[in-house]
């Protein structure tokens, strides 16, 4: 056919894959058929069940090692695993199921909620409820037949019966048997509270308030009262908030009121713990067995208070801290005082009140191992100690007045011992020379020995350091603890040995 030439020339232009020798055509503008994806149609399910045909009695090669079906590996059997398998014993062959088709559908079979289902199931749900009509029938028959056996229909179709004379005890007992037999037959007509619904007109009604009730929006003609809302005919505050009246002795007090008084409040605990209940798998219902629910909520509380208190006696008792449990009373609490305080103006105090001392972040005043003082209360000749037994070991126990009087007796032994001129001038025995010459030579190497391990202890103390400048200032360890005593002569001359001179020229070659 020939080309509408209305068509523009970009749409009638074929592309050179299209068409080699590009002559004007709209093909390339209509689906393809190659390029179409095939989808399957909306009759088209997965199949239920097993084969028909007949089981098969023999094991076949390839098949189930578990329960001998072909149509699945042992890995897919969804059979309970056997003692011994279908492949050993060759008996109990498992029927092949389907070989599931690969169905594709397109946008609508993907979401058509009724595709694959089999009108025939909903005959079940018929023959069910036929059965249960038969048996009414059936119930209702024989209810009859024992009514005629016992005479009760005889005196119905008495002369007394019949003109209108009958007992109030057979009007009842007749009114409670029509009940019984029509109890759901018009449960669908049944209004819900608060509305009439027309099943003609398909509208529904709101029932209107009394005519002899006074109207929420005359109770209190204030502009400013509780909002009325015409719409839903609410007004959930009180109409005699600002009136000074008692809300439980006016007529009406809100919406709000009568939600949150009584047993509403109750109720919806009831109910919030009726649902917990069902969720953890107790059978209770509020509104089909109420007793039953009351019961168990209330066994429920005592449970829960004897809990937490077995739970705090238990704390108490592990951790301690009644003490802090048992507060004042509020009127200690709240109690005046005579302390007298001047403030300004501007809220500043201007007397009768002393200055707070700023606290800092470390423990201040700490007094370890009975001492009366704090560590650093005492300085003699270089090092701290305590002040309350002249103590310079941090960590030590107090020895009081005791500690001070051998302090005092050491340095005074110290003094009265004679200097090294007043030794020199007294003359010596052999006896003498000869222990002082190895006592001279014992000192030399314990010397040699303590100034070998004080070098060890100094590079130990030189690489700690050398890794702590390697840390950050916030995660540096606080050395505020360690022992702080007079060096050795041996870690004095371990130091001096070890120590970087900035002005020696060998400085850089130390290192390698």
């Amino acid at each position: 056919r020939d080309i509408n030439p209305h068509i523009p020339q970009y749409i009638s232009s074929v592309p050179w894959y299209i068409d080699p020798s590009k002559r004007p055509t709209l093909k390339h503008q209509r689906p393809q058929p190659e390029k179409q994806k095939q989808y399957s149609s909306s009759g088209d399910w997965y199949k239920r069940g097993v084969q028909e045909h007949a089981v098969a009695t023999r094991y076949r090669k390839g098949a189930c090692e578990n329960c001998g079906a072909l149509t699945h590996k042992k890995k897919d059997c969804m059979e309970r695993p056997r003692k011994v398998g279908a492949k050993y014993t060759g008996m109990n062959i498992a029927p092949d199921e389907h070989t599931q088709p690969q169905l594709m559908f397109d946008y609508d079979g993907k979401r058509d909620r009724w595709n694959g289902y089999n009108p025939e199931e909903h005959m079940k749900i018929v023959e069910e409820y036929s059965k249960v009509d038969l048996a009414k029938r059936t119930l209702k028959a024989q209810k009859l037949q024992e009514e005629l056996a016992s005479g009760k229909l005889e005196q119905m179709n008495s002369p007394r019966h019949q003109w209108g004379e009958e007992e109030p005890n057979s009007q009842t007992e007749r009114d409670h048997n029509s009940e019984d037999e029509d109890e759901d037959k018009y449960a669908d007509d049944i209004d819900m509270p608060g509305q009439n619904f027309d099943s003609k007109r398909r509208i529904t009604v709101r029932n209107l308030r009394i005519r002899e009730d006074i109207a929420k929006y005359l109770r209190n003609l204030d502009p400013n009262s509780a909002y009325y809302d015409p719409k839903t005919r609410a007004m959930r505050e009180n109409p005699y908030a600002n009136t000074g009246k008692n809300p439980d002795e006016v007529g009406y007090a809100g919406d709000n009121f009568v939600r949150y008084t009584g047993d509403t409040i109750s109720m919806a605990q009831t109910q919030l713990f009726a649902w917990e209940a069902y969720d953890k798998g107790s059978e209770v219902h509020l509104q089909a067995d109420p007793t039953k629910l009351e019961l168990l909520y209330k066994s429920f509380k005592v449970k829960k208070e004897d809990f937490k208190a077995q739970q705090k006696e238990s704390i108490l008792e592990k951790y301690g801290g009644q003490e802090h449990l048992d507060a004042p009373p509020a009127e200690l609490l709240l109690a005046q005082t005579e302390d007298y305080v001047e403030y300004s103006r501007h809220g500043t105090v201007i007397k009768g009140q002393e200055k707070a001392i700023a606290c800092s972040k470390y423990e201040e005043d700490v007094k370890i191992n009975n001492h009366t003082c704090i560590w650093g209360s005492y300085w003699k000749e270089g090092k701290w100690g305590y002040k309350c037994c002249h103590s310079f070991i941090k960590y030590s126990y107090c020895t009081g007045e005791a500690g001070k009087e051998i302090a005092n007796t050491e340095g005074s032994l110290l003094e009265e011992q004679p200097s090294e001129e007043e030794q020199i001038t007294k003359p010596k025995t052999l006896m003498e020379v000869s222990c002082s010459f190895f006592l001279r030579l014992t000192l030399f190497l314990s010397i040699l020995r303590g100034g070998h391990c004080a070098l060890n202890a100094e590079e130990t103390r030189l690489l700690h350091v050398k890794e702590m400048m390697q840390l950050d200032e916030r995660k540096r360890p606080y050395n505020s603890i360690y022992e702080t005593r007079e060096p050795t002569e041996e870690e004095m001359e371990a130091y001096r040995m070890k120590r970087q001179r900035p002005d020696d020229p060998m400085a850089s070659f130390l290192g390698q």
